[in-house]
């Protein structure tokens, strides 16, 4: 953090800075880019892969410096068009000076990979400091200065104190139907989850299905389903605010919706008419409750290993084998499972994807149909739905339900859902680290410690003042590439970066609020402890952290 003394800016002076240090932030990026693109190119010009993976230091160092770039030209654009709309207020221009002078900050000193990996532009990057220094203008260096001080720290808290139940601190950047949405999840997640939320955690409980029938009847699981299928037909963004607010109350809530979200995208994206016309509006009502088979226990994200089989008999599949970390299958209706139905096929082009129906089942008889079994893996956090190791054993599917009626496209149909999957699981990400910020502040406001509240004591208002800018701009980030999603551009690069930062932001923001409760903490009573635990899982999923930087810096470096 900068302890630099402050320098008084206006709220325009902050859009041009911001403006202007977004630009030198990306010259910085393109330079990092070329230095690491030299250190990993092969002879024939191209990425060698086995120097990628030698320089993976300053590959994922690279992506993360990227991220942080980003960042900061949306907390600019946030700035902009606020202002244009006549809403960049003191709480906004708080949340963008500490933001990017933070940002840009570590951009030029180091960056914190994971608690104990730094990316620093001098040592990893191969940039010599006076070659860095061409970048840090005089648009940065006041954006540093003025940045993420302790006077702004305390201005910020105190305007989170006066915003008290506010649904988000400071304007959001979207538009009034859009914060209507946002209000009506927020106060479905009020009445009807958080207040049992903590309890179905501690007894490993189902979320139950009268919970998800009234998600049901708000939208939920239909939300960008075209309406000609049944469904709502809202933007990315929708999904964005609905995902972020019901993970706000619980993750396990907010992730029902993925579910649906991931079969949806699924069949729309490769599945024959007949298929649409059959699944998607009973996906769209909560009829159908989908889950995703794709996991394999040796194989995690090398999916082209997979070896789980599916044989055709007459005019059935027949699926055998073992698949992993499946969630909520017990009262699933339908899976999505990745099979490898050409096994002369190496790799990729030997997947298939099936969309197998079976009966829904319940704690007392988990998979009551034929050829399918299963075992409960206990897991520290995201529960709600229960996590699953099962096994096919001659699992019947019919010849109809081959995804798009092709076989070999397998892997094809699912990558074309990574960008939305990832999208959904950064708006999660936010909602977690809200749950926190939530949680930590009031509790920061109701202990009292040698005669004051928690929140007077200057550490403890900047772990809530650093919460709330960086969960603003996770939210920047994520906004942002629902848009481009909802504009039809290619955005797996903007996607994976918003995952890569909002699952570090939702496992800093639980930290932090743990840290605030101190011993409290870190007893099951207390709703942090439970936070804490479903922060974890969300730099794993969808894509471990480590995964999500290599695919950010191979894009990166392709395109360089």
């Amino acid at each position: 953090m900068s302890a630099s003394p402050a320098i008084q800016t206006e709220p325009q002076d902050v859009v041009a800075l911001s403006a202007e240090a977004g630009a030198a932030a990306k010259k910085l990026v393109a330079e990092a880019t070329r230095r690491v693109r030299a250190r990993v190119l092969g002879q024939d010009g191209k990425i060698d892969a086995a120097k990628l993976e030698a320089e993976q230091h300053a590959a994922h160092g690279l992506a993360w410096l990227a991220v942080y770039g980003e960042a900061v030209r949306e907390l600019g654009t946030y700035a902009a068009n606020l202002r244009e709309a006549g809403k960049l207020g003191e709480t906004e221009t708080l949340l963008v000076k500490i933001g990017a002078g933070e940002y840009l900050d570590q951009m030029f000193g180091g960056i914190p990979m994971s608690q104990g990996e730094m990316v620093r532009p001098t040592g990893s990057l191969g940039l010599s400091a006076k070659e860095l220094a061409q970048f840090r203008t005089d648009a940065v260096e006041a954006m540093i200065a003025d940045g993420n001080t302790p006077e702004n720290r305390a201005a910020l808290v105190a305007k989170i104190r006066e915003g008290g139940g506010s649904a988000t601190i400071g304007e959001s950047g979207l538009d009034e139907d859009m914060e209507a949405i946002r209000s009506e999840m927020r106060r479905f997640g009020k009445a009807e989850v958080v207040d049992q939320a903590h309890e179905w955690h501690l007894q490993n409980a189902y979320i139950p299905m009268e919970i998800i029938q009234k998600m049901a009847e708000l939208g939920v699981f239909g939300l960008t389903i075209p309406e000609e299928y049944g469904g709502m037909g809202m933007p990315k963004t929708a999904m964005c605010v609905v995902s972020e607010e019901l993970s706000r109350a619980y993750i396990g809530v907010g992730s029902l919706g993925t579910r649906s979200e991931i079969a949806a995208e699924l069949i729309l994206g490769g599945g024959t008419e007949e298929q649409k016309q059959r699944f998607l509006p009973k996906i769209a009502s909560g009829e159908i409750l989908p889950t995703a088979v794709f996991t394999e226990p040796n194989t995690g994200s090398d999916l082209a290993s997979l070896r789980t089989k599916a044989v055709k008999d007459g005019d059935t599949w027949k699926i055998s084998g073992n698949k992993t970390w499946i969630t909520h299958p017990v009262r699933a209706d339908i899976m999505t499972v990745l099979v490898r139905t050409k096994p002369e096929e190496k790799g990729h082009r030997g997947l298939s994807m099936l969309i197998a129906e079976k009966p829904r089942g319940d704690d007392a008889n988990p998979f009551p149909g034929e050829g399918l079994s299963g075992g409960e893996i206990e897991v520290l956090g995201y529960r709600g739905m229960k996590e699953y190791e099962l096994a096919f054993e001659n699992f019947s599917v019919p010849g109809e339900n081959l995804l798009g009626g092709v076989e070999g496209k397998g892997f094809a149909q699912l990558m074309q859902t990574f960008e939305s999957a990832r999208i959904q699981t950064a708006a999660r990400a936010i909602g977690v680290a809200q749950s926190a910020l939530d949680i930590g502040l009031r509790y920061a406001e109701e202990r009292v410690q040698f005669g004051k509240a928690l929140i007077n004591f200057p550490r403890v208002a900047d772990k809530l003042a650093m919460m709330a800018v960086e969960i603003n701009i996770a939210r920047q980030l994520t906004y942002f590439s629902a848009r481009e999603k909802d504009e039809g551009k290619r955005c797996d690069l903007e996607a994976g970066m918003a995952k890569l930062l909002g699952a570090r932001v939702a496992w800093a923001a639980a930290d932090n609020a743990l840290q605030i409760h101190g011993g409290n903490g870190f007893a099951l009573e207390y709703q942090i402890s439970r936070v804490l635990c479903d922060a974890r899982i969300l730099s794993i999923f969808e894509g471990a952290a480590e995964i999500q930087a290599q695919v950010i810096a191979r894009r990166l470096l392709e395109a360089a």
